[in-house]
């Protein structure tokens, strides 16, 4: 099997003058990697652009997949959606998308405002607007619901070992018990088009706290809505994610289920990275453990009947 090249600034520079007119002398832009590695994929060019290079086949997959994806979803959303000014192959069977760079900050740099709540929902409505099945044909792939009992089960391992880290009280869990579990399960028939990684780096934030644009789109299914929901929690904190939730017209049901998808996620990737996995900075992991416990009124729902709080 034929080993992948190494991107280096280089590649991109020799990249970028070919696909710039105002790059075709002269050094051309700066470009510089988005994040420091032994093989950085995405690179910030200039001030105007951003290079995302796919170093697999599978990536190069999902970032074709992706470019379609986006123009499906742009007439859908109120918020803005990355357009690729160029894109072809960086490398024979690898491909590359060349990116105006959306203007603003992320959600770790600024707070979201009460509007840009309202811009998470405009987000949330549009998804759920985007036909399934358009989605599907562009290889969109569809996912079944997360078991939210096994979930649980997991973050109660994990949460005693963030007890004795002093970490996290274990005893917060209590409150979510094997009856709260089976009222959230996903019910048939409400898979959506899911972002599936809204997270503080996907969000564009202006600093006066709208929510211009979105991000990373790679990872997008068709499947339960609650996991953008959960993502929301984790990225903004839970009050927020599910205001914007009930303004997109989702009811208590998917609410609640993101906002413990979000609770146990939290607890579990923090004792994994304590426990020497993963990747992620602990004060990230850290910062959305706080996110997610952050206590909502809807909580006071103690039963759902059937049918009740989908919508």
């Amino acid at each position: 099997m034929t080993q992948a090249p190494t991107p280096t600034a280089d590649t991109v520079r020799r990249l970028v003058r070919s696909l710039l007119k105002d790059a075709s002398s002269g050094a051309g832009p700066d470009v510089r990697p988005v994040v420091e590695s032994a093989e950085p994929a995405t690179w910030w060019v200039g001030s105007r652009h951003v290079l995302c290079l796919a170093p697999d086949r599978e990536a190069a997959l999902r970032q074709r997949r992706e470019l379609r994806l986006r123009d499906l979803v742009r007439p859908h959303v109120p918020v803005a959606v990355p357009t690729s000014v160029a894109h072809g192959e960086w490398a024979p069977g690898l491909t590359y998308t060349l990116d105006a760079l959306l203007p603003g900050g992320s959600a770790r740099e600024h707070d979201v405002s009460a509007v840009g709540e309202a811009d998470l929902a405009g987000l949330l409505t549009g998804l759920r607007e985007v036909p399934a099945r358009q989605a599907e044909t562009l290889g969109v792939p569809r996912t079944a619901p997360r078991s939210l009992e096994a979930r649980r089960r997991a973050a109660g391992n994990a949460a005693e070992l963030l007890g004795a880290a002093d970490e996290f009280d274990p005893g917060r869990l209590n409150q979510f018990g094997l009856p709260a579990a089976a009222q959230l399960v996903a019910q048939a028939g409400t898979a959506v088009l899911v972002h599936h990684g809204l997270t503080g780096d996907h969000l564009v934030v202006s600093a006066d706290g709208r929510v211009r644009g979105v991000l990373g789109w790679a990872d997008a299914v068709v499947g339960d809505p609650a996991e953008d929901i959960a993502g929301l929690a984790l990225a903004v904190g839970s009050p927020a994610a599910v205001r914007a939730a009930t303004l997109a017209g989702y009811g208590a049901r998917p609410c609640l289920r993101g906002l413990w998808l979000a609770r146990c996620d939290a607890v579990i990737r923090l004792a994994e990275r304590l426990g020497g996995r993963g990747t992620t900075p602990l004060p990230e992991l850290r910062l959305q453990l706080r996110h997610a416990w952050e206590a909502i009124l809807l909580e006071r729902v103690t039963e759902l009947r059937p049918g009740e709080g989908e919508e």
